[in-house]
């Protein structure tokens, strides 16, 4: 008797593994599923953006006007380093293009933020601005240092993208 004992007990727990197994796949079987949706999340960035030009030195730049097909998907303002805001989003071809923007060292804050872009000789105009060109191995950037503030549009997108980002950007102060 007591060796058939120990062989029941193996062959409930098989059977239970079964029994599971079996629960498992038609849960994923019947349950929907979109394997082709897009995993990026959204963000709204209107309470955060409020906050950042009530709370920095400078007039805080976001962008207007851009189309639906560029999706936000970060932003941050951090008071306690350099006053810096960022607000990052994927463009039409989901490539990533930010607005970096922060009262703190010009060189050290760009080269963070782009990823270890350099400086060129070129410039872009931009409206009424005139903005550096940097190109790096990861993020190319456009930048103006203006007294008091840097702002940065960086990212793997197009140079073609960037500069459209930097012409919708609204600088405001609350």
């Amino acid at each position: 008797m007591a060796g058939t004992k120990g062989k029941q007990t193996v062959r409930d727990m098989v059977l239970s593994m079964a029994v599971i197994g079996a629960v498992v796949a038609s849960i994923y079987v019947f349950i929907p599923h979109d394997e082709k949706k897009d995993p990026t999340r959204t963000v709204d960035y209107r309470v955060e953006l409020i906050t950042a030009r009530r709370a920095a030195p400078y007039p805080v730049a976001a962008p207007v006007g851009l189309p639906g097909t560029w999706r936000p998907t970060s932003v941050s303002y951090r008071g306690q380093d350099e006053d810096a805001w960022h607000l990052g989003f994927l463009d039409p071809d989901d490539e990533y293009v930010a607005v970096e923007q922060s009262s703190g060292p010009v060189e050290r804050f760009v080269r963070t933020v782009s990823q270890q872009a350099t400086k060129t000789e070129r410039t872009q105009q931009v409206g009424a601005e005139s903005w550096q060109r940097w190109e790096g191995p990861k993020y190319d950037a456009l930048v103006r240092a203006e007294k008091g503030v840097t702002t940065v549009v960086t990212g793997t997108a197009s140079h073609e993208r960037l500069v459209k980002m930097a012409a919708a950007l609204e600088e405001k102060k609350s």
